[in-house]
């Protein structure tokens, strides 16, 4: 278990966070900041971090990284979000596909695809549900049928995000439909924008919309299977895995417990600013508007928090050493997840009246994040299913 973080770390951390409180990159980010329900396209600005090298540095240089290890890439991440830049097209195009793609694509897919994400030309995201298979993978209904040197694909896909804006699509398929529940699987890279493709909105109640991805026997190219065909089920249970580092749940949790802060406070939390925890940096005050019940919330919601980091760093370093340890992912999942979900409902009723009026920017967070939340113990794998991995680890072990 690692606590802290080595000088080069550091040092690093801090030349990303510059780079990152540039005004350019700050007004771009300020544009691709959905609010009210709607969302706006963020690809400019993450043509302006590819720009700077900063999407994919943990990748090969020959794929458009810069070979540094995958600590480096949490770093950035951790301080993408702080520096207010939307984040669900790094974690969907380079933590999940991207990532995934470099752990099992060969070395011409790889080419093909990664350099194009790496400076970020293109986008990606997962076709994985559908409406009768969610947490469940091996109900998934998507036939790849065999056609000349390829396949056609038919089903559809459901609840992924920022679709419509995306070049490619990693997709669960049946290659085999009479094979078990769990043999017969293959996994594709879908050109989103080829023909048979229609991608519609899902109504809901977030600032990020939800997709329905119909696939109407489009065509994929053979060299776009990822490994061999019918054997993705060990794959999909890799890709969830590197899915499920908790990071990204957390790094919610943090940015909300900050505009809650802020709220009570009427001051903007040193987290804004890339530091923390707050109570180094940010000394309690006798002078805060701020309950006895409220200031022993907040400390029990820092310390919450503090515990999640070690656990997404935990599985971080195991992935950077090559392991993958599914009751690990499980578990960080599962806890940041739902402490993510339980800071937003709390912090819902934080913000005053004259706050909620005047559309203060911790009313805007809080309010947004009241309606993310509820999705947060779905997606990735919902709670349940994280419990029931614990526990027949336990059970295996007992």
């Amino acid at each position: 278990m690692r606590f802290g973080f080595t000088e080069d770390q550091q040092r690093f951390r801090g030349q990303v966070r510059e780079t990152l409180r540039s005004a350019e990159v700050q007004a771009a980010a300020e544009l691709a900041t959905g609010a009210d329900g709607i969302e706006p396209d963020g690809r400019p600005l993450y043509r302006l971090l590819g720009e700077r090298g900063l999407l994919a540095v943990h990748w090969p240089a020959e794929f458009g990284g810069e070979d540094r290890p995958l600590s480096q890439a949490a770093i950035v991440a951790e301080e993408l979000v702080r520096a207010g830049v939307p984040d669900t097209l790094h974690v969907n195009t380079i933590q999940i596909v991207g990532q995934f793609l470099l752990m099992a694509g060969d070395q011409e897919q790889k080419r093909r695809h990664l350099p194009g994400l790496a400076r970020g030309e293109r986008f990606a995201s997962v076709l994985y549900t559908e409406p009768d298979a969610g947490s469940d993978l091996g109900a998934l209904r998507a036939v790849a049928e065999p056609d000349g040197d390829g396949y056609r694909i038919s089903g559809t896909k459901v609840f992924s995000l920022k679709t419509r804006f995306v070049d490619l699509g990693l997709c669960a398929a049946r290659t085999s439909p009479d094979a078990g529940k769990y043999q017969g699987i293959s996994l594709f890279l879908v050109d989103m924008h080829a023909p048979g493709v229609t991608v519609s909105m899902i109504p809901g109640i977030g600032d990020e919309h939800f997709h329905r991805v119909e696939l109407d026997a489009v065509p994929v190219p053979a060299r776009d299977l990822l490994g061999r065909p019918g054997e993705a089920w060990p794959l999909l249970n890799e890709a969830l895995a590197v899915e499920r580092t908790g990071l990204d749940y957390f790094l919610k949790a943090e940015r909300w417990l900050d505009a809650a802060l802020e709220a009570l406070t009427d001051r903007e939390p040193p987290c804004s600013q890339g530091a923390r925890p707050i109570s180094d940096t940010w000394p309690i005050s006798d002078t805060w508007p701020i309950s006895d019940t409220q200031l022993e919330q907040l400390g029990r919601w820092e310390g919450a928090l503090a515990a999640d980091h070690a656990l997404a760093w935990e599985v971080i370093t195991g992935l950077e050493s090559g392991r993958i340890d599914q009751v690990s992912t499980a578990v960080a999942k599962y806890h940041s997840s739902e402490l993510a979900q339980s800071i937003a409902a709390w912090a819902a009723d934080v913000p005053s009246p004259e706050q909620r009026a005047n559309r203060s920017r911790s009313a805007a967070i809080l309010d947004s994040a009241y309606r993310e939340a509820p999705g947060l113990t779905l997606s990735a794998g919902t709670s349940e299913v994280m419990l029931q991995i614990v526990a027949a680890a336990f059970d295996t072990i007992g």
